[in-house]
């Protein structure tokens, strides 16, 4: 890592502790941006990230796509470019030196706003990527971040600067290594925006009954063509995104609602109360009551420590 941006990490790195002093995730003032802050190492935490970039300014963190992994630190980026479900695990803090990171979300309509506007030429490809990757950050992203993030202390600006430098962090991203696959979310014709539309259908109706036929027809494709791109995308077949759609959502609901399994089972789809703990065992590693009431247990833990 550069002297540069070293100096730019620790200087994010403030900034961040000073909108953020204490455990949790942060919505900050601005539009879309949050800061997250956690002294300890965490366990694995399932959730759906939205299209986002991922900063760290200290730490480092381990998310899994299905069976693929991704770890990145200070001298990367992370970017989501379409809702993906996922396992995260903050793998590297401690209170002397706090995991510290940033998020900003963005849309398919940003992206496309700035093709529109700009004068990069990026071309559609057949070939469609992996819609999470791993990238080295570069010194003039890290900068245009600053400038978004430095905007908090000037609050009277957020409404008129943010959105340009937001479109800035896009254009950085845009103009980088993954250039062409971030892209292709908003541009008509590629795989991969026909593939956002399915997997939009699937997020909307995960509770019931997939028909992929219909599914192939959002997309545009043959079942064939849309099973295979719809992999390469997302690394999972759109059962096993649906399916884990469907497991995040009951451990949410038994968490909050402290509601019987075979009722969440049922309410979200599921013929089988069994097939439901069986799945959701082989997911989270407990059948639901025994991971609910350990859940608590570390819940409650946290608070009286």
């Amino acid at each position: 890592m550069s002297e540069t941006i070293h100096q730019q990490q620790e200087e994010l790195a403030k900034r961040i502790t000073s909108h953020s002093d204490q455990e949790g995730v942060y919505e900050t003032a601005i539009p879309s941006l949050f800061f997250i802050h956690r002294s300890n190492v965490t366990e694995p935490v399932h959730r759906v990230y939205k299209p986002a970039l991922c900063l760290i300014a200290q730490g480092s963190k381990e998310i899994w796509l299905a069976q693929e992994r991704f770890e990145y630190g200070p001298a990367d980026y992370l970017i989501s470019s379409m809702n993906l479900p996922v396992m995260g695990q903050i793998v590297k803090a401690s209170s002397g030196a706090p995991y510290l990171s940033l998020r900003l979300e963005f849309t398919q309509n940003q992206i496309l706003e700035v093709l529109n506007e700009s004068q990069l030429q990026i071309t559609s490809k057949e070939n469609a990527a992996r819609a999470m990757f791993v990238g080295p950050i570069e010194s003039s992203l890290l900068d245009a971040v600053l400038r978004l993030v430095r905007l908090l202390e000037h609050p009277q600006d957020i409404p008129y600067l943010a959105p340009i430098y937001t479109k800035e962090i896009l254009y950085k991203l845009l103009q980088g290594q993954y250039g062409v696959t971030l892209a292709q979310i908003a541009m008509k014709g590629s795989s991969t925006y026909h593939i956002r539309d399915a997997i939009e259908q699937i997020m909307n109706n995960f509770d019931k009954s997939l028909r992929i036929e219909e599914l192939a027809d959002t997309a545009n494709m043959s079942i064939s063509s849309f099973h295979r791109h719809f992999k390469e995308i997302t690394a999972m077949s759109p059962i096993q995104f649906q399916k884990r759609l469907r497991l995040q959502e009951a451990r949410h609901l038994l968490l909050s609602e402290s509601a019987d399994a075979a009722d969440v089972a049922f309410r979200l789809g599921y013929e089988s109360a069994s097939q439901f703990s069986r799945e959701y065992s082989r997911m989270f590693g407990f059948p639901p009551r025994e991971d609910i009431k350990r859940l608590k247990a570390q819940f409650d833990q946290s608070i009286h420590a």
